[in-house]
This record gives C-alpha cells, sequence and structure tokens, in this order.
C-alpha cells in the first residue's frame, strides 16, 4: 500500500466516520444511535488496519482487533439492553432541533477545519489530510453530549467523542501504541460504567432517563 492510497483510505474513511457522527443528530431512537456508533466504530477500525498494513505496525492492527471486541460488539449490545430495561425513549425534543443541530454541525466542522490547518500545513504524514474531519468528528460527538436530554443518546454522544480523539491520535502520530490505546479503553469502560450508574439514578428517581428530569431536583 502506498502512500497515495493510504492518504485516501485515510481520508474517505475519516469522512465516513464523520457522517455517522452527524447522523445521530437527525435521528430520533436510541437504535439508530447505537447503529450509528458500531459502523462508525468499524469504520475506525478499517482506518487502524490500512495505517498499521503500511507503516508495518502490527500493535495499530491488536488495537484495531480490540476496537472492534469492545466498540462494535460489547458495548452496543450492552447499550441493546440498557434500552430494553429502561425503554425506547427517542429524542424526539433536543435542546436544540434538528435543522439547527445540522447547521452548527457545519460550522463546527468548518471551524475544525479551522483550527488543524496550520498543523496539517507543518505534517508531512499521509494521513494529515484526513485531522480536519477527526477534529470535526470530536465536536460533533462534544455537541450530541451538550445537545440532547437522553442519558443513553448523551453517552453514545461521548462515545462518539472518544472515537474521534483515536482517531486523530491515530492520523496525528501515524500510529497509537498499544500500551497507550490499552489504557483509553480503560477510561472509555470506566466513563462508561459511571454514565450507567447515573442513569440507573435517573430512572429510579424520575422514572425517565430524560436529563431535563435533574431540573426539578433544583425545587
Amino acid at each position: 500500500m502506498n502512500a497515495a492510497l493510504v492518504t485516501q483510505v485515510t481520508t474517505l474513511g475519516s469522512s465516513v466516520a464523520l457522517l455517522f457522527g452527524i447522523m445521530l443528530l437527525w435521528r430520533r431512537s436510541l437504535q439508530a444511535y447505537v447503529s450509528a456508533f458500531r459502523w462508525q466504530s468499524a469504520v475506525l477500525a478499517a482506518i487502524f488496519v490500512a495505517i498499521g498494513v503500511f507503516d508495518g505496525d502490527p500493535e495499530l492492527i491488536f488495537v484495531a482487533a480490540f476496537f472492534v471486541v469492545l466498540k462494535v460488539i460489547v458495548l452496543p449490545l450492552y447499550l441493546g439492553r440498557l434500552q430494553q430495561r429502561f425503554g425506547a425513549e427517542g429524542e424526539n425534543q433536543p435542546y436544540i432541533n434538528v435543522a439547527t443541530s445540522l447547521i452548527l454541525a457545519g460550522i463546527l466542522v468548518l471551524l475544525a477545519y479551522a483550527i488543524t490547518r496550520p498543523l496539517v500545513a507543518v505534517s508531512t504524514l499521509p494521513t494529515r489530510g484526513a485531522m480536519p474531519l477527526a477534529m470535526g468528528l470530536i465536536f460533533v460527538g462534544l455537541f450530541v453530549v451538550v445537545t440532547r436530554k437522553k442519558a443513553l443518546t448523551q453517552i453514545v454522544g461521548f462515545l462518539v467523542l472518544e472515537n474521534g480523539i483515536a482517531l486523530l491520535a491515530a492520523l496525528g502520530t501515524y500510529g497509537i501504541p498499544l500500551i497507550v490505546e490499552l489504557g483509553v479503553f480503560l477510561d472509555v469502560l470506566m466513563g462508561f460504567l459511571v454514565m450507567q450508574v447515573f442513569v440507573y439514578h435517573i430512572h429510579g428517581t424520575f422514572d425517565s432517563i430524560d436529563v431535563d428530569q435533574l431540573s426539578e431536583l433544583r425545587h
């Protein structure tokens, strides 16, 4: 695999991953959120494999394997169980409506290009062209977290945010040491477990997973 090909693969894959992130902004059901996250994670794993093959880095291929196990299989299945337990509450009334969310997402992607432009200009890596897309994915994941009301969809937004961070790390360093990525996976699992406890407490108190209900605690 030559440099031009890995550039095309990483740019195309990062574009698809960003589209799956933006998809969260117009979908309403948790099942659609989880499906978008699963496919996005699969695309990221493929990008990691492509970089690992081109760079001759077997550690990155192991990272891709862990990525598939954790984010394509385990976490989506667990989110599905949480959905069955707490009901399939959709994002019918997010803090920001769909049309405005899509416009703001476009602005965030443009901002990502502006922020990463100096880095791309000085980088010589064949993956540099995809860095703005990874930064855009980080911004979109954060946007999902702060604009959605349902705790479970916020969890998916957090996972998408972490996907963006992992993608940017892989593109910007041209590979992630296995020990570093294992530490990141551990952080994700810990964050996921904390959020799960959060969901259980919200549902136990309000019989709902709408975080907007937390405002009632002030009265």
